[in-house]
C-alpha cells in the first residue's frame, strides 16, 4: 500500500508540481486512496440503496433531518464566518491572490477549507437520507455527479492550492448553503413550514453562484499575480459543466411540471385538487420542490 501511495504522490506531484507542505500529516489529505473509496463507496451505495429499500417501508427520519440540516448550517456558517474574517483581515485581493502572501489569513484559510472539504464527505448524507426516504426522484444525474466529485476535486485542491484565490468558491458556497440546510433543517419540523419564506430564493441563490464564481476566477486569469493557472482553467470547467448541468435540468423540470399544471386544470374539478392530507394537488407540490445541487 505505501508503494502504491508513493508511487500515486509522484504521479500527482509530476502532473501539477509539488504539493503545498503546510497540509502535510492532515486528516485524508497525505493520500488519495482514501477519498477516493469514499467515493466508490457512496456510488455503490447509491446504486444498492434503492434496490434494497424496494420493498421496504420508507424511514421518516424527521428528528435526524433536523439535526443533520442544522448541523450542516453551524458548520457552513462557521466556515463562511472563518474565510470573510480570514480575507478582510489579510487584506486578500478579489481580483487576485498568491497562495504565499498573507501568512496569518493564508493560515486560516487553510484551515477553513480542510473543513470545507470533509463537509463534502458529510454532504453524502443527503443522498443517503432521498434513499431512505424512498425519494429517489431527487438522486438526479446533477446530484449525484456533484456529491461525487465535490470530495475529490476538494481533496486536490486543498494539498496543492489550500489558499490564496481560492477562497472565494468555498465562501460564496458557505453562504448559500447556511440558507439551503436551515431551510430543509427547519422545512422537517411541521409547524415551522408557514414561516419560511426563503425557499423561493434557494434556487437562484445557487444559480448565481455558479456565475461569480466563474467570473471571480477569470479575474485571476487576466489579471496574473502568481496563482497557477491550471487550477484557474479546471474551476472554470467545472462551473460550466454545473450551469449546464443545472440549467438543462431545471429547465427540463419546470416546464414538464408547467404544462401538467395547465393540463391538470383542465381536467379537475374544483374538489379533485384535494386529493393530498394538506389539501394542495401532488403536481402543484411536485412542481414547487427545490432542487438540491448541493
Amino acid at each position: 500500500m505505501e508503494t502504491i501511495n508513493h508511487k500515486l504522490n509522484t504521479y500527482f506531484e509530476t502532473w501539477m508540481g509539488p504539493r503545498d507542505q503546510r497540509v502535510k500529516g492532515w486528516l485524508l489529505l497525505d493520500t488519495y486512496p482514501p477519498t477516493f473509496a469514499l467515493t466508490v463507496m457512496y456510488l455503490l451505495i447509491v446504486w444498492m440503496g434503492p434496490k434494497y429499500m424496494k420493498h421496504r417501508q420508507p424511514y421518516p427520519c424527521r428528528g435526524l433531518l433536523v439535526l443533520y440540516n442544522l448541523g450542516l448550517t453551524v458548520l457552513s456558517f462557521y466556515m463562511f464566518y472563518e474565510l470573510v474574517t480570514a480575507v478582510w483581515y489579510g487584506g486578500y485581493n478579489f481580483y487576485c491572490q498568491d497562495t504565499h502572501s498573507a501568512q496569518e489569513a493564508d493560515n486560516k484559510i487553510i484551515n477553513a477549507l480542510w473543513w470545507y472539504y470533509f463537509s463534502k464527505l458529510i454532504e453524502f448524507m443527503d443522498t443517503f437520507f432521498f434513499i431512505l426516504r424512498k425519494n429517489n426522484h431527487q438522486m438526479t444525474f446533477l446530484h449525484i455527479y456533484h456529491h461525487a466529485t465535490m470530495l475529490n476535486i476538494w481533496w486536490f485542491v486543498v494539498n496543492w492550492v489550500p489558499c490564496g484565490h481560492t477562497y472565494f468558491g468555498p465562501t460564496i458556497n458557505s453562504f448559500v448553503h447556511v440558507v439551503m440546510y436551515s431551510y430543509y433543517g427547519l422545512s422537517a419540523i411541521p409547524a415551522m413550514r408557514p414561516y419560511l419564506w426563503w425557499k423561493k430564493y434557494i434556487t437562484q441563490l445557487q444559480l448565481i453562484q455558479f456565475f461569480l464564481t466563474i467570473y471571480q476566477t477569470m479575474c485571476a486569469a487576466i489579471w496574473p499575480c502568481g496563482f497557477p493557472k491550471g487550477w484557474l482553467y479546471s474551476q472554470i470547467s467545472y462551473m460550466v459543466t454545473l450551469i449546464l448541468f443545472f440549467l438543462n435540468f431545471y429547465i427540463k423540470t419546470y416546464k414538464k411540471h408547467s404544462g401538467s399544471l395547465k393540463k391538470e386544470h383542465h381536467k379537475a374539478s374544483p374538489i379533485s385538487t384535494n386529493g393530498n392530507s394538506n389539501g394542495t394537488p401532488s403536481l402543484e407540490r411536485t412542481a414547487h420542490k427545490k432542487l438540491r445541487v448541493d
